[in-house]
C-alpha cells in the first residue's frame, strides 16, 4: 500500500487554497471594486427631463400608503404621476386611497377586484399600471417603500441617456435595533454589490422591484411577462434579465436616488421570502448562471479549503496571511461600497455575516421548490 505523504497533501491543500483566495481577491478589486470605486457621470446639462410614472402595487398596504404614499406624491420634479394599483386589498388601503385622491390630482387609482375564478399574483396587477400609465418612462417601487429624498425622481431619471431603456437603482431596508434586521440588510447589501457591480460592467442580470425604471415601450416590445407569467416572482429580475444588453442599463446609487422598504419582522417571515425570490434562478440566462455560479462556488470554497489547510500546523502561517490579505481586500472595497449605499453600520459583522449566509443559502435553494409562486404577498 502506498504511504501517504501528509506534508504534501498540505501543500497541495494551500496551493488550492491560495488559488481561490487570489481569485477571490480579484473579484473583489476588478469586479466588486466597479462599484465600490464608481462615479456616477455629470449631471447633464439643458436636458430636457421626461415625464415620469411612477407605479405602485398595494396588497393590504393601508398603514404603509398612509405613511408613505405622500412621499412619492410630493417629489420635486416637473411632471409625474404616481399609479397606485390596488390589488384585491381586503383593509382599508381603498380608503385610504380615495382620501388622498381628493388632495393630489397626480394620483391615479386602479382597483382590482378579487375573482373567485381567476387568481393571479403581483404580474398582473404591474401590467394593469403599466398599461394604465400616461408616460413612456416608468419607474417602479412597492407600498412598503419611501424614498430617500424629494428629488429620487430627478436622481432616477438621470440614468437615461439616448441608448438607457433601463435605470438599476439601489433599494435598501430600513435600519431596527435587531440582529436579524441586520443580517438581512448585509444578504441585501451583499446582493447588491453583485448585482450593481455587473451592471456597472455591461453584464446587468437582475433589478429588484423596489427601485427601478424602465421604458414602456420596451415592456410591449419584448412582450412584458409573458414568459415568466406563471410564477409570481421575477417581475423585476427576471424582466431584466431577459432584457438587458449590453449598452441599455444605466445605475443610479446617489444618496437620493435610495428607496427604503420595511424589512422582514422575524425569521419565518425572511425565510418564506428568500425562497420565493430564489424560486426565479433557475429561469436566468446560461450565461449569467455560469458568472453566479462560478462567483458563489468561489465562496464555497474559499472557505472549504481555509478549514482543511487549517490541520497542517507547518503551513498554517501562509493560509491565514491568505485569509487575512483577503479579508482586508474584501473589508475595504465592502466599506467603498457601503458609504456609496449608506450601509456603513454593517462592515463590524461582514465575516459572521458572510458565514452565516454560507449556511442559510443552501437551506433557502432546496426550500425555493415549494415555495409560493402565486402568492405575493407574505
Amino acid at each position: 500500500m502506498p504511504v501517504i505523504d501528509i506534508y504534501s497533501v498540505g501543500f497541495w491543500l494551500v496551493a488550492c487554497f491560495a488559488l481561490i483566495a487570489l481569485h477571490q481577491i480579484a473579484v473583489y478589486l476588478f469586479l466588486y471594486g466597479k462599484l465600490a470605486f464608481y462615479k456616477e457621470a455629470g449631471k447633464p446639462t439643458n436636458t430636457e427631463k421626461p415625464p415620469v410614472s411612477i407605479i405602485i402595487c398595494a396588497k393590504n398596504e393601508a398603514d404603509n400608503l398612509t405613511e408613505f404614499l405622500p412621499k412619492f406624491l410630493t417629489q420635486n420634479y416637473h411632471k409625474f404621476e404616481v399609479i397606485v394599483v390596488n390589488d384585491c386589498s381586503s383593509d382599508n388601503t381603498d380608503d385610504v386611497l380615495r382620501e388622498y385622491a381628493k388632495i393630489f390630482p397626480n394620483l391615479h387609482v386602479i382597483t382590482i377586484k378579487e375573482d373567485d375564478y381567476y387568481k393571479h399574483g403581483k404580474k398582473f396587477a404591474l401590467m394593469v399600471g403599466i398599461k394604465g400609465a400616461k408616460y413612456e418612462h416608468l419607474l417602479f417601487t412597492d407600498g412598503d417603500c419611501y424614498p430617500q429624498s424629494e428629488n429620487w425622481i430627478s436622481e432616477m431619471v438621470q440614468g437615461y441617456t439616448p441608448e438607457k431603456e433601463i435605470v438599476i437603482g439601489y433599494g435598501p431596508y430600513r435600519a431596527e435595533k435587531s440582529f436579524l434586521n441586520k443580517l438581512i440588510r448585509f444578504d441585501t447589501f451583499a446582493i447588491a454589490i453583485q448585482y450593481l457591480s455587473l451592471a456597472i460592467d455591461n453584464k446587468a442580470y437582475m433589478g429588484v422591484g423596489r427601485n427601478l425604471s424602465y421604458k414602456k415601450d420596451l415592456f410591449f416590445k419584448n412582450k412584458g411577462f409573458s414568459t415568466h407569467y406563471h410564477i409570481n416572482s421575477g417581475d423585476d429580475d427576471l424582466f431584466i434579465n431577459q432584457n438587458a444588453t449590453h449598452v441599455n442599463v444605466g445605475v443610479i446609487i446617489s444618496k437620493d436616488s435610495l428607496t427604503y422598504s420595511i424589512p422582514a419582522k422575524d425569521f419565518s417571515e425572511w425565510n418564506r421570502q428568500k425562497a420565493r425570490h430564489l424560486s426565479t434562478s433557475t429561469m436566468y440566462s446560461g450565461a449569467s448562471k455560469n458568472r453566479l455560479g462560478i462567483l458563489h462556488a468561489s465562496n464555497y470554497l474559499f472557505y472549504a479549503f481555509f478549514i482543511a489547510s487549517l490541520f497542517f500546523i507547518d503551513l498554517i502561517a501562509i493560509t491565514a496571511a491568505l485569509f487575512v490579505v483577503k479579508s482586508v481586500v474584501q473589508l475595504i472595497v465592502f466599506n467603498k461600497a457601503a458609504k456609496k449605499l449608506e450601509e456603513k453600520d454593517l462592515l463590524g459583522g461582514l465575516l459572521l455575516f458572510e458565514f452565516l449566509l454560507l449556511f442559510l443559502y443552501p437551506i433557502w435553494h432546496t426550500q425555493k421548490r415549494y415555495a409560493n409562486t402565486t402568492k405575493w404577498k407574505g
